[in-house]
């Protein structure tokens, strides 16, 4: 059976409706020489994102998508199911992978032939995909107990992307700002970004920009306990795969916690370095090395910058630790940087500079999947549903930084963001044929990447093979 297009299932305009075709002679049409062009949208089976079926390779891979849905129980009627949990985590995933980030993009694509083949079903007579409503259930049936057991299976699927332990991974702390519109569960108002909102954590490894995990939190900051417990499951998890790897604790001055401190320098092999709040006691220990900073400043007239190593104990740390000063001096005056870590090795610089600094990278991991993966997109009712909406956001995001960091490897998308990698790799239009045999997608033959893209799928034709 030929599942219909758009235009065929209805036939029958409303007597006050105009059709498509009425619209593009009336709005669309333009002249080029003697001849006229009419724009409609009668094209047959053509999709807009044919580089996506790359993402179904990578799933291949490295089995996502298979994993997520074995720790997610299916409760329904088996008589009744035709969609299984497999196609609709892998519908919603690529979907949002290539910018459709709502599920009411669901209904509109669920007929897509390149969405219907990563999903494993025939591009022209295989059953249509899943439409929002049942997409809509699905997000809203996932408890408390499946959310974690799909934390682990991030977890390990980061763990498997290294083929030996490593020596060493920084786990990059951070959150970040997501507002809501409506009456969303545990959303809290929060004076600094003074809106209601949630405050999504995320954690990366610094070195490689790979995903760990995502915690959805309410619109506050956590307790030192609350972090405790956090940094406790996600290293303990880490540890129990790679006992001898050195693993760095990372974060900004929010993530200075002194129940986090405390446990970590208990730990083997476990280390801290996080920002630390100014205030006057710190200023004041390092007041001659300003004044010497501004008087180099005032003899050169060029910016200086000095850093300064010393112990400091704050109220509420148990006893004292090894804070590092950035002193700059220039023509906007004074700036002083403060940070905290229980690294004993290494000039103040070197820790501050090389190690400290390149924590802003996890800035631009974070900008990848909130603002091109539309994470934010967090507007179910139940805080449950929304945590695992930020969970598949943060599925494409693994497939499309793997694709990146492994097929795109040296080439000119090796640093590219995942909006360019959208935009340049996925979005291409094809036709697609369904033939008795064979499936036949062909792509425009200016397409001015295809040299590229030929070798991305080759590289996953030669690993199927081995």
């Amino acid at each position: 059976m030929i599942i219909p297009n758009m235009q065929e299932k209805n036939t029958a305009q409303p007597a006050n409706d105009v059709s498509p075709q009425t619209i593009a002679a009336k709005i669309l049409a333009m002249d080029i020489g003697e001849k006229t062009v009419l724009i409609n949208f009668n094209g047959g089976f053509l999709s807009s994102d044919a580089g996506a079926l790359l993402l179904r390779e990578v799933e291949e891979q490295i089995g996502l998508i298979r994993k997520m849905a074995e720790v997610i129980p299916d409760s329904r009627d088996a008589r009744y199911i035709t969609h299984k949990i497999t196609e609709l985590l892998i519908q919603r995933v690529a979907q949002i992978a290539c910018g459709y980030e709502d599920a009411n993009d669901c209904d509109t694509l669920r007929h897509d032939p390149i969405f219907k083949m990563i999903a494993g079903r025939y591009p022209e007579f295989g059953e249509a995909l899943a439409s929002q409503p049942t997409m809509s259930r699905f997000e809203n049936s996932i408890t408390r107990t499946t959310l974690y057991r799909l934390a682990r299976v991030f977890a390990d699927i980061f763990i498997a992307s290294y083929e030996e332990p490593p020596e060493l991974i920084i786990l990059d702390f951070d959150d970040t700002d997501d507002p809501v519109h409506g009456k969303q569960q545990l959303s809290l108002f929060n004076n600094y970004y003074k809106e209601q909102c949630y405050l999504p954590l995320h954690v990366y490894e610094g070195l490689s920009g790979k995903l760990i995990t995502t915690i959805l939190k309410p619109g506050k900051r956590c307790t030192g306990q609350q972090m405790l417990s956090i940094v406790k499951r996600v290293i303990g998890h880490l540890r129990a795969a790679w006992p001898k790897t050195v693993i760095l604790f990372r974060g900004d001055s929010h993530f200075a916690y002194p129940e986090v401190m405390n446990w970590i320098e208990a730990q083997n092999n476990v280390h801290y370095l996080t920002g630390l709040t100014k205030n006057s006691r710190l200023e004041k220990e390092v007041q001659p090395v300003v004044d010497r900073a501004q008087r180099r400043y005032a003899r050169s007239g060029e910016d200086v910058k000095l850093f300064h190593a010393f112990l400091y104990q704050a109220d509420t740390w148990s006893k004292p630790r090894r804070v590092i000063a950035k002193i700059e001096v220039s023509a906007k005056g004074v700036n002083l940087r403060f940070v905290v870590t229980d690294i004993r090795g290494g000039t103040a610089a070197q820790i501050y500079i090389e190690f400290y600094c390149a924590r802003g990278e996890a800035e631009l991991y974070i900008k990848d999947h909130k603002l091109y993966l539309k994470s934010d997109r967090t507007s179910c009712n139940e805080f449950e549903a929304n945590q695992f909406r930020v969970f598949l956001h943060s599925a494409a995001y693994v497939l499309l930084h793997t694709l990146k960091t492994n097929v795109l490897k040296h080439t000119e998308f090796a640093t590219a963001t995942i909006n360019t990698i959208q935009l340049r790799l996925l979005k291409i239009g094809a036709r697609i044929r369904e033939c008795k045999t064979r499936i036949v997608v062909e792509l425009p033959s200016q397409y001015p990447l295809k040299e590229l893209l030929l070798r991305g799928f080759q590289i996953f034709t030669l690993l199927r093979s081995t």
